[in-house]
């Protein structure tokens, strides 16, 4: 794949937020500095730079898909209230694809753990709320 001006700018700013933002979300930010920009052309790099492996597309049950990256292995954990997706730190020594391979007999070829709960702002929202 050919790293075109759009798409180099485009993964500068993706690798440089650490939010996991959406395709309209990075478009926002990439305007800032290519203001002749398209939101097409923003989805469409996006999907390009993500089947050639170079970003990670993250899908969460039907809502709007974000991107991510960092292709680094690691997992991530879901906010189901704002849609909110952070980073997990990782265990030193636990490999869950060595776990995986032992157990089921699978060669694992890519695969992450997603965690889903109600991230501290919304916690401390509900909290205000009942108050």
């Amino acid at each position: 794949m050919r790293i075109t001006n759009q798409r180099e700018i485009i993964l500068e700013e993706l690798k440089r937020l650490k939010t996991h933002p959406t395709a309209d979300e990075l478009y926002e930010v990439v305007k800032k500095r290519l203001p002749r920009i398209s939101i097409a052309t923003v989805y469409r790099n996006l999907e390009r730079l993500s089947e050639a492996g170079i970003i990670h597309k993250l899908e969460y049950g039907g809502r709007q898909k974000r991107f991510d990256g960092d292709v680094r292995p690691h997992s991530h954990v879901f906010c189901i209230r704002c849609g909110r997706i952070s980073d997990v730190d990782t265990v030193d020594g636990l490999d869950v694809r060595e776990m995986v391979l032992d157990s089921k007999g699978f060669q694992i070829k890519e695969g992450s753990l997603q965690f889903q709960g109600v991230c501290p702002v919304c916690q401390k929202e509900k909290q205000l709320n009942v108050n």
